[in-house]
């Protein structure tokens, strides 16, 4: 399974609705790649996505998700 780091997990809180599942979270966040100006940023989101999607549904379900300030 992908670990992702503080960034990409923050990220994914940004996009992530509770009663969404992986499928929902992934085209919520690529809907918002064309409004991303900052390159950095845009390719965190992309790494973020790429990892998402090599998630199982199994896996995905496993994870807990929190932003930093949540810790």
């Amino acid at each position: 399974m992908e670990q992702f780091n503080l960034e990409e997990m923050n990220l994914i809180c940004l996009y992530r609705d509770e009663s969404n599942g992986r499928a929902e979270l992934v085209a919520n966040m690529i809907e918002a790649l064309p409004y991303i100006d900052d390159a950095d940023i845009k390719e965190l989101a992309e790494r973020t996505i790429d990892k998402i999607v090599a998630l199982t549904e199994q896996e995905y379900s496993e994870l807990s998700f929190y932003a930093a300030d949540e810790i």
